[in-house]
């Protein structure tokens, strides 16, 4: 198997903007988002079905998303965070964190949002920096 667009930003091939890694995970901004804030959480191990991990990864994968999803409830103003596993678009497991206020804004059917460069630094140094 190749490496995915996953694998690659993991590798560094790719650059991104990374809000938290540890040994297993990596979250970082999707570059085209459904809504400001809008992050994917990403097992290192590259596997195409989320439901195909390991246990302990596909566990971890939760528990590390919940951590991440808290970093950015506290940085961007919604009433909660929305989570989504479509898994269509990129052969390797991941979750999709959106800032929602309602259910419309998880709609993967909305128009995508397109950041600038500048404007995903200034998400992302809110993130990072939120307590």
């Amino acid at each position: 198997m190749s490496d995915s667009i996953f694998t690659k930003i993991i590798k560094g091939d790719i650059p991104s903007y990374k809000i938290l890694e540890n040994e297993h995970f990596i979250s970082f901004l999707d570059i085209n988002p459904i809504k400001e804030g809008h992050t994917l959480v990403v097992p290192k191990l590259q596997v195409d079905y989320i439901y195909d991990l390991p246990n302990d990864v596909f566990s971890g994968l939760f528990n590390f998303s919940k951590i991440v999803a808290q970093k950015i409830k506290r940085a961007i103003e919604c009433d909660r965070i929305g989570i989504s596993v479509v898994g269509l678009e990129v052969p390797h497991a991941h979750i999709h964190l959106i800032p929602i206020n309602e259910i419309s804004d998880m709609s993967f059917e909305s128009p995508r949002i397109h950041p600038s460069k500048i404007e995903l630094n200034k998400i992302l140094k809110k993130i990072k920096s939120s307590k």
